[in-house]
Protein backbone atom coordinates (compact mmCIF):
# COMPACT_ATOMS: atom_id res chain seq x y z
CA UNK A 1 0.00 0.00 0.00
CA UNK A 2 2.99 2.63 0.11
CA UNK A 3 3.63 2.35 -3.08
CA UNK A 4 1.43 5.30 -4.24
CA UNK A 5 1.97 9.26 -4.71
CA UNK A 6 1.81 11.39 -1.91
CA UNK A 7 3.70 14.39 -2.99
CA UNK A 8 0.94 17.29 -3.12
CA UNK A 9 2.86 18.97 -5.74
CA UNK A 10 4.01 15.75 -8.07
CA UNK A 11 0.53 14.63 -7.79
CA UNK A 12 -0.92 17.64 -9.41
CA UNK A 13 1.95 18.13 -11.98
CA UNK A 14 0.94 14.20 -12.99
CA UNK A 15 -2.17 14.69 -13.19
CA UNK A 16 -1.86 18.12 -15.50
CA UNK A 17 0.66 16.22 -17.94
CA UNK A 18 -2.35 13.21 -17.93
CA UNK A 19 -4.53 15.96 -18.79
CA UNK A 20 -2.55 17.45 -21.71
CA UNK A 21 -1.55 13.93 -22.95
CA UNK A 22 -5.22 12.86 -22.80
CA UNK A 23 -6.87 16.14 -24.84
CA UNK A 24 -4.01 15.30 -27.70
CA UNK A 25 -5.01 11.62 -28.06
CA UNK A 26 -9.06 12.35 -27.66
CA UNK A 27 -8.77 15.69 -29.48
CA UNK A 28 -5.65 15.82 -31.97
CA UNK A 29 -7.20 18.92 -33.91
CA UNK A 30 -8.24 20.79 -30.61
CA UNK A 31 -6.08 24.18 -30.16
CA UNK A 32 -6.59 26.43 -27.05
CA UNK A 33 -7.08 30.12 -28.16
CA UNK A 34 -4.14 31.09 -25.82
CA UNK A 35 -2.55 30.35 -22.49
CA UNK A 36 -4.57 31.94 -20.26
CA UNK A 37 -7.80 30.08 -21.12
CA UNK A 38 -5.46 26.96 -21.64
CA UNK A 39 -4.92 27.63 -17.81
CA UNK A 40 -8.07 27.65 -16.61
CA UNK A 41 -9.87 24.97 -19.19
CA UNK A 42 -7.12 22.69 -17.59
CA UNK A 43 -7.58 23.00 -14.34
CA UNK A 44 -11.61 22.95 -14.21
CA UNK A 45 -10.71 19.53 -16.08
CA UNK A 46 -8.17 18.79 -13.35
CA UNK A 47 -11.00 19.48 -10.80
CA UNK A 48 -13.77 17.73 -12.39
CA UNK A 49 -11.75 14.80 -14.62
CA UNK A 50 -14.62 16.16 -17.21
CA UNK A 51 -13.10 17.05 -20.78
CA UNK A 52 -16.71 18.28 -22.04
CA UNK A 53 -14.93 21.78 -20.94
CA UNK A 54 -12.64 21.87 -23.67
CA UNK A 55 -16.26 22.41 -25.37
CA UNK A 56 -18.49 24.46 -22.84
CA UNK A 57 -16.49 27.00 -21.25
CA UNK A 58 -17.55 30.50 -22.89
CA UNK A 59 -14.72 33.87 -22.13
CA UNK A 60 -15.82 36.61 -23.45
CA UNK A 61 -13.51 39.13 -25.14
CA UNK A 62 -10.43 40.28 -22.48
CA UNK A 63 -12.12 38.96 -19.53
CA UNK A 64 -9.21 37.57 -18.20
CA UNK A 65 -7.31 40.25 -18.53
CA UNK A 66 -10.04 42.30 -16.84
CA UNK A 67 -9.72 39.79 -13.88
CA UNK A 68 -6.44 40.34 -13.24
CA UNK A 69 -6.05 43.66 -13.59
CA UNK A 70 -8.94 43.86 -11.29
CA UNK A 71 -7.20 41.85 -8.40
CA UNK A 72 -3.93 43.90 -9.04
CA UNK A 73 -6.19 47.16 -8.15
CA UNK A 74 -7.51 45.49 -5.03
CA UNK A 75 -11.00 44.27 -5.49
CA UNK A 76 -13.66 42.28 -3.60
CA UNK A 77 -14.88 38.82 -5.00
CA UNK A 78 -18.25 38.01 -3.91
CA UNK A 79 -19.19 34.34 -4.30
CA UNK A 80 -22.84 32.68 -3.95
CA UNK A 81 -21.71 29.72 -1.73
CA UNK A 82 -19.35 29.10 1.02
CA UNK A 83 -17.54 26.50 -0.73
CA UNK A 84 -16.94 28.72 -3.66
CA UNK A 85 -15.23 30.72 -1.14
CA UNK A 86 -13.40 27.87 0.88
CA UNK A 87 -12.06 26.62 -2.39
CA UNK A 88 -11.12 30.30 -3.49
CA UNK A 89 -7.00 30.60 -2.86
CA UNK A 90 -7.43 33.93 -0.24
CA UNK A 91 -3.39 34.15 0.24
CA UNK A 92 -2.82 34.22 -3.13
CA UNK A 93 -5.92 36.67 -3.35
CA UNK A 94 -4.71 38.75 -0.76
CA UNK A 95 -1.37 39.21 -1.82
CA UNK A 96 -2.38 41.36 -5.02
CA UNK A 97 -4.71 43.39 -1.97
CA UNK A 98 -8.18 41.74 -2.89
CA UNK A 99 -10.52 39.94 -0.86
CA UNK A 100 -13.29 37.42 -1.39
CA UNK A 101 -16.28 37.08 1.00
CA UNK A 102 -19.78 35.57 0.64
CA UNK A 103 -23.04 36.92 2.12
CA UNK A 104 -25.17 33.90 1.74
CA UNK A 105 -25.30 33.21 5.37
CA UNK A 106 -24.77 36.84 6.69
CA UNK A 107 -27.83 37.75 9.67
CA UNK A 108 -28.48 40.93 7.23
CA UNK A 109 -29.35 38.50 4.13
CA UNK A 110 -32.05 36.39 5.65
CA UNK A 111 -33.55 39.43 6.48
CA UNK A 112 -33.51 41.30 2.82
CA UNK A 113 -34.55 37.61 2.10
CA UNK A 114 -37.78 37.58 4.29
CA UNK A 115 -38.72 40.99 3.47
CA UNK A 116 -38.50 40.70 -0.02
CA UNK A 117 -39.45 37.31 -0.32
CA UNK A 118 -36.67 36.33 -2.29
CA UNK A 119 -34.03 33.69 -2.15
CA UNK A 120 -30.96 34.43 0.04
CA UNK A 121 -28.68 34.07 -3.06
CA UNK A 122 -30.70 36.68 -4.73
CA UNK A 123 -30.30 39.23 -1.38
CA UNK A 124 -26.80 38.34 -0.66
CA UNK A 125 -26.52 39.54 -4.39
CA UNK A 126 -28.73 42.64 -3.02
CA UNK A 127 -26.30 42.87 -0.44
CA UNK A 128 -23.01 42.89 -2.01
CA UNK A 129 -24.33 45.89 -4.58
CA UNK A 130 -25.04 48.38 -2.09
CA UNK A 131 -21.69 47.85 -0.04
CA UNK A 132 -20.63 51.66 1.72
CA UNK A 133 -18.36 52.88 3.38
CA UNK A 134 -14.83 51.91 2.67
CA UNK A 135 -15.66 49.49 0.42
CA UNK A 136 -18.31 51.55 -1.58
CA UNK A 137 -15.52 52.02 -4.39
CA UNK A 138 -13.90 49.04 -4.46
CA UNK A 139 -14.54 47.27 -7.72
CA UNK A 140 -16.40 44.07 -7.66
CA UNK A 141 -15.91 40.15 -9.23
CA UNK A 142 -19.09 37.80 -8.95
CA UNK A 143 -18.10 34.41 -8.36
CA UNK A 144 -21.65 32.24 -8.77
CA UNK A 145 -20.93 28.31 -9.00
CA UNK A 146 -24.60 27.26 -7.38
CA UNK A 147 -27.19 29.78 -7.53
CA UNK A 148 -28.93 30.73 -10.72
CA UNK A 149 -31.27 32.99 -8.85
CA UNK A 150 -28.40 35.33 -7.72
CA UNK A 151 -26.91 35.53 -11.92
CA UNK A 152 -30.59 36.68 -12.71
CA UNK A 153 -30.20 38.99 -9.99
CA UNK A 154 -27.13 40.57 -10.43
CA UNK A 155 -28.42 40.86 -14.28
CA UNK A 156 -31.50 42.57 -12.80
CA UNK A 157 -29.50 45.08 -11.13
CA UNK A 158 -26.92 45.69 -14.26
CA UNK A 159 -29.66 46.78 -16.18
CA UNK A 160 -31.38 49.19 -13.88
CA UNK A 161 -27.94 51.03 -13.16
CA UNK A 162 -27.52 51.45 -17.09
CA UNK A 163 -30.91 53.45 -17.16
CA UNK A 164 -29.93 55.36 -14.09
CA UNK A 165 -28.04 58.64 -13.65
CA UNK A 166 -26.05 57.12 -10.37
CA UNK A 167 -22.70 55.99 -10.27
CA UNK A 168 -22.18 52.72 -11.69
CA UNK A 169 -20.87 49.56 -8.85
CA UNK A 170 -17.77 49.11 -10.65
CA UNK A 171 -18.99 45.58 -12.05
CA UNK A 172 -15.45 44.15 -13.21
CA UNK A 173 -16.69 40.55 -14.52
CA UNK A 174 -18.96 37.87 -13.25
CA UNK A 175 -17.82 34.00 -13.11
CA UNK A 176 -21.09 32.57 -13.81
CA UNK A 177 -21.23 28.85 -14.09
CA UNK A 178 -24.31 27.48 -11.83
CA UNK A 179 -24.85 24.01 -11.76
CA UNK A 180 -28.80 22.14 -12.39
CA UNK A 181 -31.62 22.09 -14.06
CA UNK A 182 -33.80 24.63 -13.14
CA UNK A 183 -32.52 28.10 -14.43
CA UNK A 184 -29.24 27.19 -14.75
CA UNK A 185 -28.60 26.62 -18.43
CA UNK A 186 -31.30 29.77 -18.91
CA UNK A 187 -29.00 32.34 -16.18
CA UNK A 188 -25.79 31.25 -18.10
CA UNK A 189 -27.26 31.65 -21.66
CA UNK A 190 -28.65 35.50 -20.31
CA UNK A 191 -25.21 36.27 -18.93
CA UNK A 192 -23.80 35.32 -22.08
CA UNK A 193 -25.61 37.58 -24.33
CA UNK A 194 -25.85 40.17 -21.36
CA UNK A 195 -23.02 42.18 -22.76
CA UNK A 196 -21.12 41.60 -19.56
CA UNK A 197 -17.64 40.94 -19.21
CA UNK A 198 -17.56 37.09 -17.80
CA UNK A 199 -16.74 33.08 -18.08
CA UNK A 200 -19.80 31.40 -18.20
CA UNK A 201 -20.55 27.47 -18.39
CA UNK A 202 -22.87 26.52 -21.42
CA UNK A 203 -25.61 24.17 -20.12
CA UNK A 204 -26.07 22.56 -16.79
CA UNK A 205 -22.32 21.63 -15.95
CA UNK A 206 -20.91 23.83 -13.28
CA UNK A 207 -20.56 23.85 -9.63
CA UNK A 208 -18.89 26.21 -6.55
CA UNK A 209 -15.75 23.70 -7.22
CA UNK A 210 -15.53 24.70 -10.91
CA UNK A 211 -16.42 28.77 -9.94
CA UNK A 212 -13.05 28.52 -7.51
CA UNK A 213 -11.19 27.09 -9.90
CA UNK A 214 -11.83 29.26 -12.10
CA UNK A 215 -10.31 31.78 -9.77
CA UNK A 216 -7.93 29.85 -8.40
CA UNK A 217 -6.24 29.36 -12.45
CA UNK A 218 -6.33 33.13 -12.68
CA UNK A 219 -4.51 33.52 -9.69
CA UNK A 220 -1.90 30.68 -10.07
CA UNK A 221 -0.97 31.88 -13.70
CA UNK A 222 -0.53 35.92 -12.38
CA UNK A 223 3.27 35.63 -11.62
CA UNK A 224 3.86 34.39 -15.40
CA UNK A 225 1.63 37.10 -16.93
CA UNK A 226 3.42 40.47 -17.94
CA UNK A 227 1.17 43.24 -16.55
CA UNK A 228 0.93 46.88 -18.26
Amino acid sequence: MSNYLQQPQQIEQNSFEIITRLIGELRPDYRFVDADQEAVIKRVIHTSADFDWLDILHFSPDVLRRIRDGILRGCTLYTDTTMALSGINKTRLAQYGSECRCYVSDPRTVQIAQSRQITRSMAAVDLAMQESGENKQREKIFVFGNAPTALFRLMEHQSTEHQSTEPQSSLIAVVGVPVGFVGAEESKHALINSGLSCIAAKGRKGGSNIAAAIINAILYRMPEVKHG
